[in-house]
């Protein structure tokens, strides 16, 4: 028989570790995903992008038992499962971590990693084995936290990695992470990184949700876009650009991802001296004029957020003066704070700038009650229509404005806190991280509207971890440094992330 020469075998590309195939899901009114597919290899680091209302949020929490799908499969390892409940998800390996934390303030980290899951011996609870355990897990995560603290004392940052280590808690073979590092510094980013790159080498599947392209372009080699409930495209990084991405995301051209108005600055608004509280904030000063947008960054522990609750009046300074127009003002509470003209959007939505149990036209009307009350009576048709201006103008996706807060994306919640306190018409704006856990498109339309503000004379006073947005912005930036100003610059679009970093961590 004659010799044949044989072809090499054709290489077969790897099973996935998981398949997510034409999952739809629907509420009332609402079609949160259509026909959407997705597939994560072992030791893959899969990014999934998109607008806040795209169905991110929705398909992990099918994938993580807490809802079920209208149509479509989920298999693991190529068998099929049948997810439940988030406990079932759990025990086949599934590790989710929310955008939105779900930890109980009043218990220790301890206790709330171990909640509904305890160590027992002898049928008593074995406190050593979980405190050993914790401390196994902060130890391969670097995480620097007694496990013994109250949550309740934790920062945002440091409530984000207790997050991740409740992930690892279980034996995971898919881990979502969704907006993971949105409270997080630059320095606490890269950190994460590092052991994302470590978990995927060891095999795990992970899928990656951020607003934060660079991020997802530099840790993930193929990346997923929803638009609307359903799935436009797939990229390999490589072959594609953040421009390509967005454009992917909004379905529209962005020219500049931060616009900035040209305003022509009016005399001083604003001025503090020498404020101080509780070696937090220690002997700052600063001035801000009419039209002007104030940038304020720093690592996490900086003094910002403590900063601006003493200008709202959430706190007293023990020392140091705040002027408004040239006179000195007492901002003893926040009820002060808004008469004298000055607002906070609080950097934590969920447990300060709203009230999640309440319809969006009750928490849009709490600082605005003289303008739509009448004889002690509220006017719910005004309410109703001037709410509806904004969720025009912002473009907020809710399916009436008596849809509880709570029900809203992450995004969403934020431009309805936006909504209120731009409705009370404050001549000074603090706004603590205002795009934290929203979309390119999202921030775009709150970067025009902060332009309104300043264009109209009013103070903008900005503070984010994003040093981007902060350098693309703002007028003049201070850097905080443990309750210290470490540095001021004056021409921000001469300055870099670079400079900014090193008045911030030296």
């Amino acid at each position: 028989m004659a010799n044949r020469s044989q072809n090499p075998p054709l290489e077969m590309p790897p099973a996935p570790l998981l398949r997510m195939e034409n999952i739809s899901k629907s509420f009332p009114g609402v079609q949160a995903l259509r026909d959407v597919s997705l597939e994560v290899l072992q030791g893959e680091v899969l990014g999934v992008i998109g607008e806040n209302g795209a169905g991110k949020s929705t398909l992990i929490k099918i994938l993580g038992g807490v809802y079920t799908a209208d149509a479509g499969t989920v298999e693991l390892n190529g068998r099929g499962l049948q997810l439940a409940t988030p406990r079932e998800a759990m025990q086949q390996g599934i590790g989710i971590i929310h955008q939105e934390f779900n930890l109980i303030p009043f218990l220790t980290v301890r206790e709330n990693l171990f909640l509904g899951r305890s160590l027992q011996r002898f049928g008593m609870l074995n406190r050593r084995a979980e405190l050993n355990l914790v401390r196994d897990i902060f130890r391969k995560l670097n995480i620097a936290i007694n496990p013994e603290t109250p949550v309740s004392q934790l920062s945002v940052a440091e409530q984000q990695l207790v997050e991740i280590a409740k992930a690892m808690l279980t034996d995971v073979k898919v881990l979502v992470m969704d907006e993971p590092t949105a409270t997080l510094t630059p320095k606490e980013v890269d950190y994460l990184a590092v052991r994302i790159k470590e978990l995927s080498a060891q095999g795990m599947g992970i899928i990656y949700i951020s607003h934060r392209l660079e991020e997802v372009m530099d840790l993930t080699r193929r990346v997923i876009v929803l638009r609307d409930g359903q799935r436009v495209a797939e990229r390999n990084v490589n072959a594609t650009n953040r421009r390509e991405l967005i454009e992917l995301m909004v379905g529209r051209d962005i020219e500049d991802e931060f616009p900035k108005s040209k305003t022509s600055l009016g005399k001083v608004r604003l001025e503090v001296r020498k404020l101080t509280w509780k070696h937090r904030v220690k002997e700052v000063s600063f001035q801000v004029k009419a039209g002007e947008i104030l940038g304020i960054t720093g690592l996490v522990g900086a003094g910002r957020t403590e900063l601006a609750r003493l200008l709202a009046g959430i706190e007293v300074p023990d020392s140091g003066t705040i002027l408004i127009d040239n006179q000195p003002v007492r901002l003893a509470t926040p009820r002060h704070a808004i008469k004298a003209g000055i607002c906070l959007l609080t950097e934590d939505r969920k447990n300060q700038g709203l009230i999640l149990q309440h319809p969006a036209n009750d928490n849009y009307v709490v600082p605005n009650l003289g303008r739509f009350s009448h004889w002690g009576l509220l006017q719910q048709r005004s309410i109703d229509l001037a709410l509806g201006e904004y969720i025009q103008k912002l473009q907020i996706k809710i399916a009436a404005s008596s849809q509880t807060a709570g029900q809203l994306s992450g995004g969403n919640q934020q431009k309805l806190v936006l909504a209120k306190w731009l409705e009370r018409d404050c001549d000074i704006v603090i706004i603590d991280e205002p795009t934290r856990g929203i979309d390119v498109g999202a921030k775009y339309e709150i970067y025009l509207l902060i332009n309104q503000l300043v264009t109209a004379g009013k103070v903008v006073i900005l503070i984010s971890s994003e040093l981007p947005e902060i350098l693309g912005l703002s007028d003049r930036i201070l850097v905080m440094k443990s309750g210290n100003l470490a540095g001021i610059i004056d021409d921000p679009r001469q300055s870099s992330q670079k400079e900014l970093m090193e008045l911030a961590a030296h």
